[in-house]
């Protein structure tokens, strides 16, 4: 278990954790020479849209094609980020154009950039200061359904009640 930030557990349908099997799991991406084998494997179709990420609880970037679902990504595992990302060539390198925290199965918090950061860091990325698209999730302490704040409106979309400042989506996190 990484002593670093917040671990999120999978809080998505379970049936799509049920569905996970061994060896599922987007590819580990520990190293500059692991992401320049894997960027050569995807088509340019694949590479106009954002990929699935997350970063597994040993501080590694995880990278599988946008259709996946988080949970299948990390294998089921519990994470330290997850969202989407997206690459472009500059020069002679790749680097992040866009990176988010959006996955509903995970609803990580922004606080989780600095793990993401880190992830990309040692994989020698360009990469921007922060999330480029930040989701702010909350659960609605009444309904207990988990929301998107959208325009900085904490209120519940399912039941009108006001929704918590700070993160809260998985109380055992």
């Amino acid at each position: 278990m990484s002593g670093r930030g917040r671990r999120y557990r999978y809080v998505g349908p379970v049936e799509l954790q049920a569905a996970v099997r061994p060896g599922d799991g987007g590819r580990r991406i520990g190293s500059a020479a692991d992401f320049g084998g894997w960027i050569v494997e995807q088509s340019v179709a694949e590479l106009a849209e954002p990929f699935t990420f997350v970063v597994g609880m040993d501080g590694v970037l995880r990278l599988a094609p946008r259709r996946s679902e988080h949970v299948a990504c990390a294998g089921g595992d519990m994470v330290l980020g997850a969202g989407e990302i997206s690459f472009m060539r500059e020069a002679d390198r790749w680097t992040v154009s866009e990176v988010s925290n959006q996955s509903t199965g995970y609803c990580p918090d922004v606080s989780s950039w600095a793990e993401v950061a880190c992830a990309l860091d040692a994989v020698e990325l360009l990469r921007p200061s922060d999330f480029t698209h930040e989701v702010v999730f909350r659960r609605c302490p009444d309904c207990q359904e988990h929301n998107v704040v959208r325009e900085d409106d904490f209120v519940c979309v399912f039941c009108g009640s006001d929704l918590p400042a700070v993160w809260n989506v998985d109380p055992t996190a």
